[in-house]
């Protein structure tokens, strides 16, 4: 009876529950499982992670559940759960819970935990995810739970973190996770005074700041500390390594500075060390690490540390990742590393690695994760194959083919290098690839025509290259990005790329396409509709795009909505559709041939920041409804046919002549060209009344000047001795000035 109250809140979108009915019996269930013996409800597992998953919605009636006296555990997490309803402290009720995650529900919101007070056989409770900010007493409240020893509440929006409390009595505790929240405080004092026998504590990306205190060597039994990606200062304290028991150690991103302390060297059970990104200095050689032979995951990167590591080493561990990326580690690869045979992650980028033997160059093939960017490691590596699934070689010196690829790749990434000829064989097989970007090299060929079976791909960047022929027709179903400028392509822009409705950046300029815009553009919805701010959640580094005229960075998709289709040979008119992609950011149709008059649904591109319709031989009357685009920033309809008065409104007055040069039937500000009568009725023509006395004035001043003008010059046509004497007169005053000059200027350069 229970679970069915607890069903009929629940939004079933997938039928995860079909089985829930009274045909079958509650222990066979979905999720539900019960005590081989007494046939008791024990556990509700309803767990929802992964691409297949079937996620409920709705409420989570835990008031229905604690009725089921043996029920222990229970897991709802990562659901959709938006509504949680909890009995009344009032209701005296029994449970023998041990075991409760709701984690991951995003949407769900608790006001208040006064109901975990009577849970008092709680060993695990998992909260993360969820907004408990409203609850300022927390602390206080989970050390009210005798039994509790694991206490998840990473990304919960906290902001109270207690920093002055000195005791706080968890009997229990051995694992807390208060990880990703906004605490903006020192490491409080209570932390570090736990009776307990804390294990783990995971602070990390929790804006704290201030010293790490020496009262941390206190937790003599601590296993694992994160306090990465804060804002923490000073050193780490030199005793670190009394912490005997400690095996994963993570003060990553902070502004830590001075030596690391050698010992760091004396914990030996060591798994992972992540320091990197820091302002650590000093000297590490081989010696530092001769005792850690654990050790499994290590992180140097962003670093001044000096490496002497000597040529021969061969460490005691194996590490399976590594990160020494923003370091100085070339020319050379480091010989030592050659040695991991269980590496599975290693990033040397930026590391000034110029040179990578060929016998290293077949270790580093079989790296499941490689980065090996911006460095200037050059050569001829087409005779390589990479079985990694993210490859990162960018900014270097490659030359030759492109390596070969196997189905397994995932993330590749070979830009700005100088690989030639095309692209390698059999890359529309492979369907694991999320994204590629091979832009600017100098890769020719023509693309395979159908990309389809690429069905999870979704960045494709092959700009600034010599590719040639037809855009795919068949192009990955899944797709986001675009981006094929500057190349040469040909032929018409397929019409199947409005099937795209994922498509949030296509950029085709510079190629030398032809024909008509397709008039179906409007189907693609991720231009109308979506999620706002969807992020590109698998790419690690930021992406360029051309925009407003300039290279500008981006990091999330979902803000960067771009239609560039400029510098080809497009023709036509611009199809009505175009103007209903509300959620287009910038749109550059510029140096083409399309003719027509702008449609005044161009007003609906609300969200516009950036457009370029200049050099085409557009026609008529700028729409009114364009200077109701108030986000714009650039703006340029220049060298086309336009024709009457620029339209007035807040925004186009920031533009300056050079939006609209070109047009010579164009007037109105910013143009120096007025509006005549007829093209601006609102501006009157000015009228003046006659002045009689004006009249006779200048009636007066034009006659004297006639009299006397004829006066001297008929006295000099007339008589012939005073016409030259004249004349002799004005010559020798014209040679007088000439030599005043003269001796002026030679004087000015003499000085």
């Amino acid at each position: 009876m229970a679970l069915i109250m607890f069903k009929q809140d629940i939004i079933d979108p997938f039928n995860k529950l079909s089985t829930w009915s009274s045909e079958h019996d509650c222990c066979a269930w979905e999720g539900v499982y019960c005590h081989n013996t007494t046939g008791r409800v024990i556990s509700l597992d309803l767990y929802s992670f992964g691409t297949e998953s079937k996620y409920l919605e709705g409420e989570i009636n835990l008031s229905a559940l604690f009725q089921l006296e043996f029920l222990s555990y229970i897991d709802l997490s990562y659901n959709f759960f938006t509504t949680l309803s909890v009995p009344s402290i009032h209701n005296n009720f029994t449970t023998r819970l041990q075991y409760l995650d709701l984690a991951g529900n995003d949407g769900l919101h608790i006001d208040h935990l006064n109901w975990l007070s009577q849970l008092s056989s709680l060993k695990y409770l998992n909260l993360s995810h969820i907004d408990i900010h409203k609850q300022t007493n927390w602390l206080h409240t989970m050390a009210l739970l005798p039994s509790l020893s694991e206490l998840h509440l990473s990304r919960c929006k906290l902001t109270n973190i207690y920093p002055s409390l000195k005791y706080v009595n968890f009997t229990s505790l051995v694992t807390l996770d208060l990880s990703q929240n906004n605490f903006s405080s020192k490491l409080p004092h209570w932390l570090f005074n736990l009776t307990s026998d804390i294990s783990e504590i995971r602070l990390g990306g929790s804006n704290l700041h201030g010293e790490i205190p020496l009262s941390l060597l206190n937790l003599q039994t601590l296993e694992v500390l994160d306090l990465s990606k804060n804002s923490l200062s000073g050193s780490i304290p030199s005793s670190i390594g009394n912490l005997s028991s400690l095996i994963y150690f993570d003060i990553s991103s902070n502004f830590l500075r001075g030596n690391v302390p050698e010992s760091i060297g004396q914990l030996f059970k060591l798994n992972t060390l992540h320091i990197g990104n820091n302002g650590f200095s000093g000297v590490l050689s081989d010696m530092f690490f001769s005792k850690l032979s654990n050790l499994q995951s290590l992180d140097l990167s962003n670093s001044n540390f000096e490496f002497e590591m000597d040529t021969n080493w061969i460490p005691s561990f194996q590490l399976s990742e590594i990160d020494l990326s923003n370091t100085l580690q070339g020319p050379n690869f480091p010989s030592w590393l050659s040695t991991q045979m269980s590496l599975e992650y290693l990033d040397i980028s930026n590391t000034r690695i110029s040179s990578i033997e060929v016998d290293v160059w077949n270790f580093v093939a079989g790296i499941d994760n490689i980065y090996l960017s911006n460095n200037s490691i050059s050569g001829d590596i087409s005779n390589i194959t990479l079985t990694s699934s993210i490859i990162s070689l960018d900014h270097n010196n490659f030359t030759g083919r492109l390596p070969g690829l196997t189905a397994n790749a995932g993330y590749v990434d070979v830009s700005h290098n100088s690989f030639s000829e095309g692209l390698p064989n059999g890359l529309e097989n492979l369907e694991e690839l999320i994204y590629i970007n091979m832009e600017s090299n100098k890769l020719t060929g023509e693309l395979p025509l159908d990309m389809s079976n690429m069905t999870i791909l979704e960045f494709i960047y092959l700009g600034n290259n010599e590719f040639s022929g037809n855009i795919p027709m068949k192009m990955p179903p899944s797709l986001k990005l675009l981006i094929l400028r500057s190349n040469q392509f040909e032929g018409n822009i397929p019409s199947q790329l409005c099937g795209l409705t994922s498509l949030s950046i296509l950029d085709l300029a510079h190629n030398k396409l032809s024909g008509p815009i397709p008039h179906c553009l409007h189907n693609i919805t991720s231009m109308v509709s979506g999620e706002t701010n969807s992020e590109a959640y698998f790419l690690e580094n930021t992406f360029n795009l051309i925009m407003k005229g300039q290279e500008l960075e981006f990091e999330y998709i979902g803000r960067s909505q771009t239609i560039d289709l400029s510098v080809n040979n497009l023709s036509g008119e611009i199809p009505s559709g175009l103007f209903s992609l509300v959620k287009v950011r910038s749109l550059n149709l510029s140096h083409n041939h399309l003719t027509g008059k702008i449609l005044k649904t161009i007003g609906d591109l609300k969200n516009i920041e950036s457009l370029d319709l200049s050099y085409n031989q557009f026609s008529g009357e700028i729409p009114q409804s364009i200077s109701g685009l108030t986000f714009l920033e650039s703006f340029n309809l220049s060298y086309n046919n336009f024709s009457g008065q620029i339209p007035q409104g807040p925004q186009l007055q920031t533009f300056d002549a050079w939006s609209y040069v070109g047009n010579p039937a164009l007037c109105g500000v910013p143009l120096t060209k007025n509006c005549t009568q007829e093209e601006n009725p609102s501006i009157p023509k000015q009228h003046s009344e006659t002045d009689p006395f004006k009249e006779s004035l200048y009636l007066g001043i034009g006659v004297g000047f006639a009299v006397g003008f004829w006066g001297v010059s008929g006295s000099l046509f007339l008589n012939k001795t005073l016409r030259y004497t004249y004349f002799r007169l004005l010559s020798r005053v014209a040679d007088r000035i000439y030599v005043i000059v003269a001796v002026k200027f030679r004087n000015f350069r003499g000085t």
